[in-house]
């Protein structure tokens, strides 16, 4: 399921490289994926970049699963699915430590629509994924 998920994610994120879908516009976009004003909206080789980076993290923890074909050593695989769970936990608890409205202290700036559905969606997503890929390094198929 974890490694079903991030690659629909990475998806998504290949997508975005096109189209603001199924947001209605780039500003939508905008306010709604990334908590940016259009204007720092992310570029399409920068979508590229992490469509990619999330095709990986599916493959490592699908293989150290069982479920794909496993490729390379299996230490690989297994270290590969432990960093795909410590990037996920750290996106997950930074997301409600650090994103926070303009002027409220917090690190990272974002509006306050971004804020809802991270806090209600993103990060809890992040934290489910990063303990699902933390179980499967830890015990495999």
């Amino acid at each position: 399921m974890v490694a079903g998920a991030l690659g629909a994610i990475g998806a998504l994120h290949a997508v975005w490289m096109r189209t603001p879908w199924p947001l209605g516009s780039p500003a939508e976009f905008a306010d709604t994926v990334v908590g940016v004003g259009v204007e720092r909206l992310p570029t399409p080789a920068m979508c590229a970049e992490v469509a990619v980076a999330l095709g990986a993290a599916s493959y490592l923890v699908g293989a150290r699963a069982g479920v794909l074909p496993a490729v390379g050593p299996r230490l690989l695989r297994t270290a590969g699915a432990g960093a795909v769970s410590g990037v996920l936990l750290a996106r997950g608890v930074g997301g409600l430590l650090l994103f926070g409205p303009a002027g409220s202290g917090r690190r990272i700036a974002r509006t306050e629509r971004f804020l809802r559905l991270d806090r209600r969606y993103y990060s809890p997503l992040c934290l489910a994924l990063g303990t699902g890929a933390a179980l499967v390094a830890a015990r495999g198929a």
